[in-house]
């Protein structure tokens, strides 16, 4: 069996769904009186987790069997990627969509971290690359996704700002 093929395929659903519901979120949020912040970085964002996920799989041994703890931390790392989504329901979305009315999320993960879901984004992007003994692979792909998420976090606050 090839284990990375099923794994990154996998992901690969999981975030093409994500990308439906984001889509469906922002055109609601749009038609609401919302606004796009930052709509120059996304390409390179979407780019950057297409790439990470090739990486991935043209990385891995074929045919090797996944470091099953670290799937299971990536399994874990999607409770908390869905506890994200959930708690913002409606105003989740991959995109930095702004409504004025809009409350400020400070529930769920909300209490703990100001970005919880870019913490989870950082650990899957180290996570999944190491469940396949591709140290080099986590550590490009880290280093590349800390630099998008610190302009994307600029953009975001300047956005949030306004609203507290």
């Amino acid at each position: 069996m090839d284990w990375a093929a099923l794994t990154v395929g996998l992901v690969a659903l999981e975030r093409v769904g994500e990308l439906v519901l984001s889509h469906r979120h922002t055109k609601a949020l749009l038609r609401d009186g919302g606004y796009e912040r930052g709509r120059d970085h996304y390409p390179l964002i979407v780019g950057l987790h297409v790439l990470w996920l090739a990486a991935v799989y043209l990385a891995a041994t074929p045919g090797a069997p996944p470091l099953w703890g670290w799937i299971g931390i990536y399994l874990l790392l999607q409770i908390a990627r869905y506890w994200v989504i959930a708690t913002l329901g409606r105003y989740w979305t991959t995109r930095i969509i702004t409504v004025s009315k809009a409350p400020l999320v400070e529930h769920g993960p909300y209490r703990f971290l100001r970005h919880p879901n870019y913490a989870v984004i950082a650990a899957e992007v180290a996570v999944l690359p190491l469940a396949f003994g591709e140290a080099s692979v986590a550590l490009v792909f880290s280093v590349l996704n800390a630099l998008l998420l610190a302009w994307r976090i600029r953009i975001e606050q300047r956005a949030l700002f306004s609203r507290r």
